[in-house]
């Protein structure tokens, strides 16, 4: 932004502090006219400066804060403007009229801010005489004194200006034969002084602070570290001679218990770093690792050893960057002294020395180093190798992962050239693996991988054998070595699988041949594993092999095709072979780079790459006729590896043999058409489905078509075209007709299949056209995928041919299959943005339309009515499509479509509100619900008073969730418009409806704010909430938890139906959860554990009364009246001890003889549906087996007769039927404490 720019910024204030400011630029600009001065950057500063020496006063200070702080404002502006001669010339000046304002201890930041950005444009203007004075006299030195102050000061405003001063400053430096600026040492010894002082403070109180309490100190030493950082970042590294002293003071910060003062220590070594990686600085840098490596720590040192070997790892990488062959010189040396390390008993070493190996690996070994080594660079790959060895010593038992982890690193950056040198570690790690009591077996395994992957399955094989087919005595076999070969195997020599595994499996197979058919033992099936295993190998073999042109030949091919028409479970591996070895070729081919990388194309050049490419287009003709003919023989859900490996070939078939294949399977689809007699589809549904039927040739060859159409040459399309439209139209065989839509978009994938589909756009336009009334059901969504590649390449003399198709995408767009639906969507989408690019609709040529019809204009708006069209509909499915069609057109162009457009439709829409149909009803609701959510307040808030009674009559109907949609849009209303806008328009009866929906948004709030007190707000903090729709249409349509308010709580949330982030403890009662213990996690639940109620061990008695009604509500404390009045029962049902005997003749024995009869254990029971239940159980009690037991008959007596008293108090008590009137209904009779109900 320019000066005049700003200034006509100030001109016109927006906010009340920015008033004064531009009322002192405008007193100055009236003094510039006045006086006849023009309005020069000069002419404002020499304007400024007087004002600046009238408002600031060095004995006076800061005589007016206002006018003082608008000045230096405005200087701030004017200065980077003014020649540097005058700012040379003035400096002593405005340093002293801004000295006040920068030390001032009642300044505020505005001012200071404003000064600082002055002081900087001096600074940077000053010559390198002026930083030659001392500090003690009136110069640049003494203003950056003050600037270095600044830069930790406790205010982040001020701070972060005065450090984007420094850095400024520091990298304008004046004319000199220096690499660092004038003022680098003495910013450097400022913030080395300031902290060191700040580091010794903190360490003291460190000591002497009292627990739970904050170190005051820390925050000073992190400012002071961003002053470090700042000027190491500016002044392109570190001075050098200031290095020392603060590697050591960065090193004893770095073991801080403070993760931020340990990062920001690690931060400023990376800045150090970093800026010595250009070739300007990089001379600072051996001096820098030279300090490091002095400064090393104590063997055991685990606070101070992990973040020395970390910035050790970090300057070796730069320093690879900068001098990459003296840097693997010092390697083995440096390797030495870091893998030492690791036989420390510390484990955070360990791991510390570890990444450093494997960075220094990574970074620090040559490309040059692996294609042309010279005699020195294999010396030092020997010592690096030597040194691997002896980290498998038992001197670093304790660290073996650590010590996999390096040399699996070292495997990684070596490559091929870890054959022979690392053929003692393959040796010793193999047979660690092959001992059954090594407890790293999956570690081995994963280090055996890499070292196959580098040094090839070949030299790793002559090194560990693995004893199949000849076992050597005194050897145990190996085949647990066959899954790490199929897994890493890449790029090594396709030779060796022919005369090490080829024999291999035969000899296997030959083994389970020679069972014959008897049943398959263990051993036969070990045999038949072996096999399967070895053909697996097969694919990484094919990975870019470094002699397919010499090993592919004839009789590999001829065995492949055996394979492939006899061992069906060999199939798999063999497509991904065969597909293998023509694309990592290709992938040579296509790196684009001017020098030939040889490491990245593993050792295989473009010519050599191109050569196997020729070499295997010399198969492929015969190949793929054996995968066409195996293709057909295989079942279609175990096809998908055959495509993927015919593709790969079709793609690299010379032109002749293409037109050759493609020529004989359009015979043989031709032949089979014609043979194929009609097959409706109520026949095939009729058929019993079975995924082990073989679908018809028809089908099968119809999909080797669909394959080869994108590689065909073009005078080849007008067969291919013919083929498709003469399937096109027979709707006898669905899935045919399926595929035969599907090849237009396959045209599409290919620039030769395109042009195609752009010059014969008519031809398929007439074919879509004249075979919609063919169309089948299952077809549908192929259908649309091929219209939308036809509007794509339409032309805009051929518009006519959308208003054609538009009645059927609308109609598509309510089919039940959501692809479909989908596509439909999609196709409305491309068909309106094909019309907003413009053209000339011919509606002439428009079926159904008259030959007179008048021609319109392409445009958004024509394309809305046309679609509006379909609301006249005679069906409510069309209306309804229509509708739901409206709506996706009116989210997707609502910024683009006229008002009056979009106001009609939603007026529209209001009237179709009040229709009696529901399925019309329903697709207004959603274009309703996408109005509210996206379409302007302003045109929406006119409408609701005729929208909201309309919706209301629609809040009462119960089916098709009619309420549930109708409220959600209320609520969204509610939302957006305000609850008293609703309200306001809502009929009298329906707004409990809305105070409903306010009562429930309340809750939710009040529920939200509880959950952000307890735990905070957890989406805030990891940002947006993920959508659980696929576009935003869907979730405009469909969603219902977000607000357009930005809450983020679902409905579920809302209701507390589920809360995320709980976890609950299920601890027992006696003793407490220990959660150091390994079964812990068994105990932790992410929902609530219900508490389960134990059976009790005494079962209690049921209460009853003489007549043997339950007595509920008693409790032990009823009075001795209330025990009177009933009778005891057991567990079991029984009368308890004390009742009186059924049956004994007495008026009790009666009475409990029909209570037995109808309440105990062998009484007659009702079951589901009143179905009469008897029980075959023998009580323990029952006649002439249960135990006799003595009963006080006079104390019974004693109950019986209290209880005729009480009833006859009462005016009850007596039995029905003993001359009392019967009760309607039922009586609780309440007692002291407890309540009888009587049936």
């Amino acid at each position: 932004m320019s000066l005049v720019e700003k200034l006509d910024k100030i001109r016109s204030p927006k906010l009340q502090n920015q008033r004064e400011t531009a009322v002192v630029l405008s007193a100055v600009e009236d003094t510039l006219k006045d006086q006849n001065h023009g309005s020069t950057p000069t002419a404002y500063f020499a304007a400024l400066l007087a004002l600046l020496s009238q408002s600031i006063s060095t004995s006076k200070g800061i005589i007016n804060k206002e006018l003082a702080t608008s000045v230096v404002y405005l200087l701030d502006l004017v200065t980077p403007h003014v020649p540097h001669p005058l700012l040379r010339s003035k400096f002593s000046q405005i340093l002293t009229n801004l000295a006040p304002a920068l030390t001032h201890q009642e300044a505020e930041a505005p001012l200071l801010r404003s000064s600082i950005g002055c002081l900087e444009s001096l600074l940077i203007a000053q010559d390198a005489a002026a930083w030659a004075l001392p500090q003690s006299q009136i110069g640049p030195r003494r203003a950056m004194a003050g600037l270095l102050s600044l830069a930790v000061d406790h205010r982040p405003k001020v701070r972060k200006r005065a450090q984007e001063a420094l850095t400024r400053v520091l990298k304008s430096p004046p004319p000199s034969p220096s690499l660092d600026h004038p003022a680098a040492d003495l910013c450097a010894e400022t913030a080395l002084r300031s902290l060191n002082n700040l580091a010794n403070v903190a360490g003291k109180s460190k000591k002497h602070r009292a627990h739970g309490k904050d170190d005051q100190h820390q925050p000073g030493l992190i400012h002071a570290l961003q002053l470090v950082k700042t000027i190491a970042s500016a002044s392109g590294g570190w001075p050098s001679r200031k290095i020392e002293a603060l590697c050591e003071l960065l090193l004893n910060i770095s073991k801080s218990n403070n993760e931020y003062l340990t990062m920001a220590a690690f931060e400023t070594f990376e800045i150090i770093f970093a800026g010595m990686a250009d070739e300007f600085s990089s001379s600072k840098l051996p001096r820098l690792l030279e300090v490091i490596s002095e400064l090393k720590p104590s063997q055991n040192d685990s606070q101070l050893l992990p973040p020395w070997i970390a910035v050790m790892s970090r300057g070796y990488d730069v320093s690879a960057q900068i001098d990459p062959q003296e840097t693997f010189r010092k390697l083995p040396e440096l390797f030495d002294m870091i893998s030492g390390f690791l036989a420390s008993s510390s484990h955070n070493i360990r791991i510390s020395a570890s990444e450093c190996l494997i960075s220094l690996m990574a970074n620090c070994i040559p490309r040059d180093a692996l294609l042309e080594p010279s005699v020195f660079d294999e010396k030092t790959l020997e010592k690096l190798a030597r040194s691997a060895t002896e980290l498998l010593s038992v001197k670093y038992q304790a660290a073996w992962m650590e010590v996999f982890n390096v040399l699996g690193a070292m495997f990684d950056a070596l490559k091929w050239r870890s054959t022979p040198l690392f053929s003692d570690v393959v040796k010793t790690v193999g047979e660690l693996r092959g001992n059954d009591a090594f407890a790293g077996k999956k570690e081995a395994d994963g280090l055996l991988g890499k070292a196959v992957h580098a040094m090839g399955p070949e030299a790793v094989l002559e090194l560990l054998p693995l004893n199949l087919a000849k076992p050597k005595a005194g050897q145990a076999g190996r085949a647990w070595l066959l899954p790490i070969l199929r897994d890493h195997v890449s790029n090594s020599n396709l030779a060796h699988f022919r005369s090490e595994f080829v024999p291999l499996s035969e000899d296997m197979f030959q083994r389970v041949l020679n069972h014959g058919s008897a049943e398959k033992t263990m051993e036969v099936k070990i045999f038949e594993t072996l096999v399967q295993q070895i053909w697996a190998l097969l694919p990484g073999y094919c990975d870019l092999p470094l002699d397919t042109s010499e090993v592919f030949d004839q009789s590999f091919a001829e065995l492949i095709s055996n394979l492939l028409y006899k061992q069906t479970e060999l199939r798999v591996d063999i497509c991904r072979a065969l597909q293998a070895l023509v694309e990592s070729n290709k992938e040579v081919l296509a790196i684009e780079t001017t020098q030939e990388d040889l490491v990245l194309q593993k050792r295989v050049t473009r010519s050599q790459a191109q050569k196997n490419i020729d070499h295997l287009a010399g198969f492929s003709s015969n190949l793929l006729a054996v995968l066409f003919n195996v293709y057909s023989q295989t079942l279609p859900n175990h096809r998908a590896y055959f495509l993927r490996c015919i593709n790969a070939f079709l793609s690299i078939t010379p032109q002749a043999d293409l037109m050759e294949t493609f020529t004989r399977v359009t015979t043989m689809l031709e032949g089979s058409l014609k043979e194929i007699g009609s097959q409706i589809q109520a026949d095939k549904q009729k058929q019993k489905k079975s995924e082990e039927k073989m679908p018809p040739a028809s089908h099968t060859l119809m999909d080797l078509v669909i394959t080869i159409a994108i590689y065909l040459p073009r005078e080849s399309f007008a067969t291919l075209f013919n083929l498709a439209s003469l399937i096109i139209v027979k709707d006898d065989d669905p899935q045919l007709q399926k595929k035969a839509y599907k090849l237009i978009p396959r045209l599409a994938e290919s620039e030769t299949g395109k042009q195609a589909l752009v010059e014969r756009n008519e031809e398929l336009q007439q074919l879509i056209l004249t075979s919609a009334d063919k169309a089948s059901a299952p077809a549908r969504r192929d259908r649309l995928a091929a219209i939308s590649q036809i509007v794509t390449s339409l032309p805009k003399s051929s518009l006519h041919f959308i208003p054609s198709i538009l009645s059927e995408v609308v109609i598509s767009a309510k089919e039940v299959n959501d692809k479909a639906r989908t596509s439909a969507f999609n196709l409305l989408v491309l068909m309106g943005e094909k019309m907003a690019e413009g053209g000339h609709i011919v509606n002439s040529k428009v079926p159904h339309m008259p030959d007179d019809a008048p021609d319109v204009q392409a445009s958004l708006e024509e394309y809305c009515t046309m679609v509006s069209a379909g609301l006249a509909g005679s069906t409510p499915h069309m209306v309804s499509a229509s509708i739901t069609a409206l709506t996706r057109i009116l989210y997707e162009f609502r910024d683009r479509l006229p008002e009056s457009v979009i106001e009609d439709l939603v007026q529209t829409m209001d009237l179709f509100l009040t229709s009696n149909n529901r399925e019309i009803v329903r697709s207004v609701l959603g274009f309703v619900k996408v109005s509210i959510i996206s379409l302007p307040t302003s045109m929406m808030v006119p409408k609701l008073a005729t929208l909201v009674p309309n919706l209301m009559v629609w809040s009462h109907e119960h089916k098709a969730h009619f309420k549930a949609k109708v409220k959600h849009i209320i609520e969204r209303m509610m939302r957006r418009f305000g609850a008293e806008a609703i309200e306001k328009h809502c009929p009298e009866a329906d707004k409990k409806l809305i105070q409903n929906i306010r009562k429930t948004r309340e809750r939710r709030k009040r529920k939200k704010d509880a959950a952000g007190e307890e735990g905070g707000d957890q989406e805030a903090s990891t940002g947006k909430r993920k959508s659980r729709f696929e576009s935003e249409f869907d979730e405009a349509v469909y969603g219902s938890d977000e607000s357009d308010e930005g809450s983020n709580l679902s409905d579920d949330d809302a209701s507390g139906q589920r809360k995320r982030g709980q976890t609950f403890i299920i601890e027992d009662e006696d003793e407490p959860l220990d959660l150091l213990d390994r079964k812990a996690l068994a105990n932790i639940s992410s929902t609530k554990p219900v508490k389960i109620k134990q059976p009790p061990t005494t079962k209690s008695k049921a209460k009853t009364d003489m007549d043997g009604k339950l007595l509920l509500g008693a409790d032990d404390d009823d009075s001795d009246d209330d025990d009177a009045e009933m009778l005891d029962f057991g567990a079991d049902g029984d009368l308890a001890t004390g009742a009186k005997e059924p049956g004994d003749g007495t008026l009790e024995g009666g009475i409990n003889a029909y209570v037995d009869a109808i309440k105990g254990r062998d009484a007659v029971q009702r079951g589901q549906r009143g179905k009469l239940k008897f029980s075959n159980k023998k009580s323990k009690n029952a006649r002439g087996g249960r135990d006799e037991m003595e009963i006080d008959e006079n104390d019974v007596g004693r109950k019986v007769s209290a209880k005729h008293t009480k009833g006859q108090a009462n005016g009850g008590g007596q039995r029905k039927g003993l001359g009392i009137g019967k009760t309607r209904g039922g009586r609780v009779v309440k007692g002291s404490g407890a309540g009888r109900r009587r049936h």
